[in-house]
């Protein structure tokens, strides 16, 4: 018997997000009165809680979670108003409101990654993440510390993680919601004057290194195999890209929590064969993991991907929904307390939905479908289904298209992940190594790409591959009730006795109902005794009077008198 579902974090998680959502929206002084409020709130809670005495421990449980949620609440909102603060009146603040150009001396914090261009120019834009050291505006040096988004031309390609760059450029506000305190728009390319260590530089290099190694392969492969494994998508082909967006599968070509839960998965195996205890099996795979998001590198969607992974194998795996549901609350919990900018990011959106349908409904769905086919194909079956019927709303908010063949095409497409993903993995440090060393994981798991690529291609070839839908909350709703039907077509199809016993049990109650309706209009209905119709029944009047012992056949028969006493 399945346990119940523990819910008692999810008013944590509602309050978190909702103010986190908020905070990037509004200034930093309504972000404190927000945090003030929820002190207070949460203290009251707490105050009602100690009333209801040791009688009431549901009750006081109750109050206990939203002083727990008011109390994290107001932690974001102070993360949002120190944000909101440094965009309001930090060292960058005069810069961005006059708009003048400066001269900025800054640190790289992230990767770069291609940016589309403005217009109908056709220069190449990169985008990348740094850290403000000091800028000269107006024959002033100007020293602090913000996060600033950077966007540039083909000069910027090359910058590292860990290197200090100095350049010029225009300081620009960020868009609402947005966690940064600038965006510099480079006016010159950057030139290096220092290089310190960072582990994302390395991560990057070895990237590289992977990308080199996979040049033989053909070109879906090459291109397909590093996104795959490591989220490198910059040799992938624009059509098998498109292709896979039409199918539904773009998410294979990012480091998503299927990744992290193969790696974590694979992991567990390993350990489990050397016999090690259960603690000291955790300690290992989690160390492995640790590995893997070093290796891709430590960047914020990363480490999402690995702790939604690690939620969604604990479900899949444990089968306890309950103790899912609150693993899943408190990750999410504490990654929107360490970035609230998260709660506006389509990814994370994206991630907890999917690990939510994973956690909530992939192990039911496959305990329905393994009565009909093996436990691995339902397993196969249920978790890209359940995954797709939470996030299918807000795929349609973002691209107004239905897309029929998603389904089947990750079905399809599933047994070749696991064999790119963790052979893969292992051929990264080996083509840090030496490329020859990566040539055999490497042609293996090209082989599985290639047929991702192949699936891909063939699902978005076939004709309705990609249907239109309505836009805007009409297009929301209506995914949101087409994810019901189709769940409740699935439990109707392989459910046939249940659907039977339930039609049953409706019409009973509908009979029972018009009854009901009838005696209280006319009088009761009675089976008539002296007839052979089997319609024939006897309306009895409500008010028993001199005429009652008249008796009518209320379904065509005719009238009888019962015979006297």
């Amino acid at each position: 018997m399945a346990k119940r579902l523990d819910l008692r974090l999810v008013p944590v998680v509602l309050v978190t997000w909702s103010v986190a959502l908020a905070g990037g929206f509004i200034s930093g002084a309504w972000s404190a009165a927000l945090a003030v409020t929820l002190i207070v709130m949460g203290v009251a809670f707490l105050v009602l809680g100690r009333r209801r005495g040791p009688s009431g421990v549901r009750a006081r449980t109750i109050f206990a979670t939203l002083a727990l949620a008011c109390v994290l609440g107001a932690a974001v909102a102070v993360h949002c108003g120190i944000t909101a603060g440094m965009r309001e009146s930090g060292p960058l603040a005069p810069a961005i409101e006059d708009r003048d150009g400066v001269v900025i001396h800054l640190l790289i914090t992230g990767s770069p990654a291609s940016a589309p261009s403005p217009g109908q120019s056709g220069e190449n834009r990169w985008m990348v993440a740094a850290r403000l050291i000091d800028f000269t505006s107006r024959a002033s040096v100007v020293r602090g510390s913000a996060d600033i988004i950077v966007t540039g031309g083909s000069g910027w390609e090359d910058v590292r993680a860990g290197q200090s760059v100095r350049t010029t450029g225009t300081l620009k506000p960020v868009r609402e919601g947005q966690s940064e305190a600038a965006l510099l728009s480079a006016s010159s390319d950057p030139v290096v004057t220092g290089s310190g260590f960072d582990v994302r530089q390395t991560s990057a290099d070895v990237r590289k290194r992977f990308v080199s190694a996979a040049d033989w392969l053909p070109s879906d492969p090459a291109g397909l195999l590093p996104g795959m494994v490591t989220g490198d998508t910059s040799s992938l082909p624009e059509s098998l890209e498109t292709a896979m967006r039409t199918t539904g599968m773009t998410h294979l070509t990012a480091v998503s929590g299927a990744n992290c839960s193969l790696i974590l998965g694979g992991f567990v195996l390993l350990a489990r064969s050397f016999r090690l205890v259960r603690p000291a099996a955790g300690v290992f795979a989690a160390c492995g993991l640790l590995s893997f998001v070093m290796m891709v590198g430590p960047d914020p969607s990363v480490l999402r991907a690995a702790v939604m992974g690690a939620v969604g194998l604990a479900a899949v795996t444990g089968g306890r929904r309950g103790r899912s549901l609150t693993f899943l609350c408190l990750a999410t919990a504490i990654l929107l307390l360490l970035d609230p900018g998260m709660a506006a990011n389509v990814g994370f959106v994206l991630s907890v939905l999917a690990t939510l349908g994973i956690v909530l409904l992939a192990t039911r769905i496959a305990s329905w479908i393994s009565a009909w086919v093996p436990r691995w194909l339902a397993a196969g079956v249920a978790v890209p289904l359940s995954a797709q019927l939470l996030c299918g709303p807000v795929i349609v908010a973002l691209q107004p298209q239905f897309t029929p063949y998603a389904l089947i095409a990750n079905v399809v497409a599933g047994p070749f992940v696991a064999p790119v993903t963790i052979l893969g993995t292992i051929a990264v440090p080996l083509a840090a190594a030496s490329s020859w060393l990566a040539a055999a994981p490497v042609a293996v798991a090209g082989a599985c790409a290639a047929a991702v690529a192949g699936v891909a291609r063939l699902f978005a070839g076939l004709p309705g591959s990609a249907l239109p839908w309505a836009e805007g909350p009409v297009g929301i709703v209506a995914m949101v009730l087409s994810s019901l039907v189709t769940l409740l077509a699935v439990w109707m199809s392989l459910h046939p006795a249940g659907v039977v016993r339930y039609v049953m049990a409706l019409h009973g109650s509908v009979v029972g109902l018009l009854e009901r309706g009838a005696w209280r209009r006319h009088g009761r209905l009675e089976p008539c005794k002296e007839t052979s119709g089997r319609n024939q029944l006897w309306l009895l009047p409500k008010t028993p009077g001199p005429r009652a012992s008249r008796r009518t056949p209320s379904a065509g028969g005719t009238r009888h008198r019962p015979p006297s006493s």
